[in-house]
C-alpha cells in the first residue's frame, strides 16, 4: 500500500503516527488496536505501533468494513474521537491552540507559522534562533514555508470532528460558571513581556499570566486557567489579578496560606501559627483587621484631603498676591522711568537756561567792552594826530609865526573827555559754580535713592511673624498669612534740598 508518511510531533511525551494521502488515514497512538475502513474506495485504517515506529511494528489488518454510509459515519466519529482523544498533537506548542497555517522546523517539530515569527523576531537581538520545543539552535534564521498536507490533515480533522461530534444533552443547561472567562485574545498578543507576570504552567514560550490562585498559589493564563471555571473542586478557590507577591502571602514556616492578623506581633500568620508561636495571642482574620484599618485608612485619607484644600486655598492665595506683586511692581517701574526721565528732561533745560544765561551775559559786557574800545580808539588817534602837529609846530622857524599860531595849539581838545576806564579784578565766570550744584543735586539723588530703596526692601509678600508667635505657630501658619501692602504704589522720589516728593504719578507733593 503506498502511503505518504509524515511525522507530526508537538509535545515531547505524544507518539502517534498519522498519515493522510488521498483519502488514506492511519491513526497510531500507542497501544490501540487496528480498525481498518473503507469511504468511497478509500481506505481507513487504525493500527497499533506498539510505541514503535511505523517502519518497524508489525500491524495486522482486520476485517475490512463495506461502503455502506452508517460505516461510513462510524467512520467519521472514530476520527472524531482520535482527534479529540489526541487534540495536543495538532496543537501549537507555543500558544497551546490548534494549529493554524502550520510550518515544520528542521527538527521536526510544527508551530502556527506567526507564533514562530513572532519566536524569532524577539531572537534577532540575541543572533541566535533556536527551537522552543527542542532548543535547538540555528545560525541563521530559517526559511519556513507552509506545510500544506499538515494544513490539509488539520483541516479535514477540524471539519470531521465538527460534523461528527455528538449533540448536546438536553439536560445539560448551558449556564456560565461564576467566574467564566471571556473568549480568549489571539494567542500571539498574549505572551509576557518585560513587567508582566508569567503562567506557571506554561512551557516553552511563557504567556502572560490573567489570574492567580490563592489556594494553589499560581498564576495561570486564560488557556491554564480554564480548569478553575470548569471543575467544581477549583471553582471555590478564590482568584485574584495575576500578581508577582503570591510568595510573601505564604508563611515562611508552614508554607500555608497567610489569613490570619496577629494584633500582638503587629503582622500576618497563617491558621497554623496560632497554634504554635503565637498561641494565646489577640488574633484576627486579615479581612476583620483589613476592615478596621480601611478605617484608620479613611480618616487619615479625610484629613490628608482636608489639609490639601487648605494647601490648595493657600497656593491660590499666594499665585494672586505673586500676581498682584508683579503688576505693582511694573506700575512702579515705568512711573520710575517716566520721573527720572522727565527729572533728565527738567535737567537739560536746566542746563539750557544757565547756558543761555551766561552766553548773553557774555555777549553784553563784550559789547559794552569793545564799544568803549573803539572811543578808546579814536581817542588815541586824535591824540597822535595833535601830537605830530605840535612836533612840527615846535620847529617853526619863524619866531612871528610861531608866536602867532601858539594860540592855536595850545587849546585843549574839542572832544568830550572819556572818564578813566577802571577793570573788574573777578571778570570771570569763575564765580559760577556750576560743580555746586551737581554735588547738591548727587546728594539729593542719593538721599532719594536710599530712600527709594528702603521703601523697595519693606514690600513683602509674607509677613514676618515675631519672635514670640514664630515659635508658637506652625509652619503652615507662618506661611499661610500674607502681608497685605505689597505694593509698590506708595514709593515716591523726594528732594530733601527742594523739600519735594515726586510720587509714582509723577506729582509733587
Amino acid at each position: 500500500m503506498n502511503i505518504k508518511t509524515m511525522m507530526i510531533q508537538s509535545q515531547p511525551e505524544q507518539k502517534g503516527l498519522r498519515n493522510m494521502d488521498a483519502g488514506y488515514l492511519n491513526v497510531s497512538p500507542a497501544g490501540n488496536d487496528l480498525h481498518t475502513a473503507h469511504t468511497q474506495n478509500q481506505e481507513v485504517s487504525y493500527y497499533s505501533c506498539g510505541g514503535h515506529s511505523s517502519s518497524s511494528a508489525q500491524t495486522r489488518k482486520s476485517k475490512v468494513i463495506s461502503d455502506t454510509p452508517l460505516r461510513r459515519l462510524l467512520v467519521s466519529v472514530k476520527m472524531a474521537e482520535a482527534f479529540f482523544e489526541d487534540r495536543d498533537s495538532f496543537s501549537c506548542s507555543i500558544c497551546l491552540d490548534i494549529l493554524k497555517d502550520p510550518v515544520t522546523t528542521s527538527c521536526g517539530h510544527n508551530y502556527c507559522m506567526g507564533c514562530i515569527e513572532d519566536c524569532w523576531d524577539q531572537d534577532e537581538l540575541k543572533g541566535v534562533y533556536s527551537c522552543p520545543e527542542c532548543r535547538q539552535t540555528f545560525v541563521q534564521r530559517p526559511v519556513l514555508n507552509r506545510n500544506t498536507l499538515l494544513a490539509k490533515v488539520v483541516e479535514k480533522l477540524k471539519h470531521t470532528a465538527l460534523h461528527a461530534a455528538p449533540p448536546a444533552a438536553p439536560h445539560a443547561a448551558p449556564h456560565a460558571a461564576p467566574h467564566a472567562a471571556p473568549h480568549a485574545a489571539p494567542p500571539a498578543h498574549c505572551y509576557a513581556g518585560p513587567g508582566d507576570v508569567e503562567c506557571d504552567f506554561c512551557t516553552g514560550r511563557k504567556h502572560k499570566a490573567l489570574m492567580s490562585c490563592l489556594a494553589c498559589l499560581v498564576s495561570y493564563c486564560e488557556t491554564h486557567l480554564q480548569p478553575h471555571y470548569n471543575f467544581p473542586a477549583l471553582k471555590k478557590h478564590m482568584l485574584v489579578k495575576a500578581s508577582t507577591q503570591l510568595q510573601e502571602k505564604i508563611c515562611s514556616q508552614h508554607d500555608k496560606l497567610l489569613e490570619v492578623y496577629c494584633r500582638t506581633d503587629q503582622q500576618c500568620i497563617c491558621y497554623l501559627c496560632t497554634m504554635d508561636e503565637h498561641k494565646g495571642h489577640d488574633t484576627v482574620s486579615a479581612a476583620a483587621e483589613r476592615t478596621e484599618k480601611q478605617k484608620q485608612v479613611g480618616e487619615k485619607q479625610q484629613k490628608s484631603q482636608q489639609r490639601i484644600q487648605e494647601r490648595e486655598k493657600e497656593m491660590q492665595e499666594l499665585r494672586q498676591a505673586v500676581d498682584s506683586l508683579k503688576l505693582s511692581a511694573q506700575a512702579a517701574v515705568d512711573d520710575s522711568e517716566r520721573i527720572f526721565a522727565e527729572l533728565i528732561r527738567t535737567m537739560e533745560t536746566r542746563c539750557s537756561e544757565v547756558k543761555e544765561l551766561i552766553r548773553d551775559q557774555e555777549k553784553a559786557e563784550v559789547s559794552q567792552a569793545e564799544g568803549l574800545l573803539e572811543r578808546l580808539e579814536q581817542e588815541v588817534a586824535e591824540l597822535r594826530r595833535r601830537d605830530s602837529e605840535l612836533e612840527k609846530f615846535s620847529h617853526t622857524e619863524d619866531n612871528i609865526h610861531f608866536l602867532q599860531r601858539f594860540k592855536d595849539h595850545s587849546a585843549p581838545p574839542v572832544s568830550e573827555e572819556m572818564p578813566a576806564v577802571i577793570l573788574n579784578q573777578s571778570r570771570d565766570f569763575k564765580t559760577v559754580m556750576t560743580s555746586d550744584l551737581q554735588e547738591k543735586l548727587m546728594l539729593c539723588c542719593k538721599e532719594g535713592v536710599v530712600e527709594i530703596s528702603a521703601a523697595v526692601k519693606a514690600v513683602h509678600i509674607l509677613q514676618s511673624a515675631e519672635p514670640s508667635t514664630q515659635a508658637a505657630a506652625s509652619v503652615a501658619q507662618y506661611h499661610g498669612k500674607y502681608y497685605q501692602k505689597y505694593s509698590f504704589k506708595n514709593i515716591c522720589v523726594h528732594c530733601r534740598k527742594t523739600k519735594m516728593w515726586h510720587g509714582p504719578m509723577g506729582k509733587c507733593l
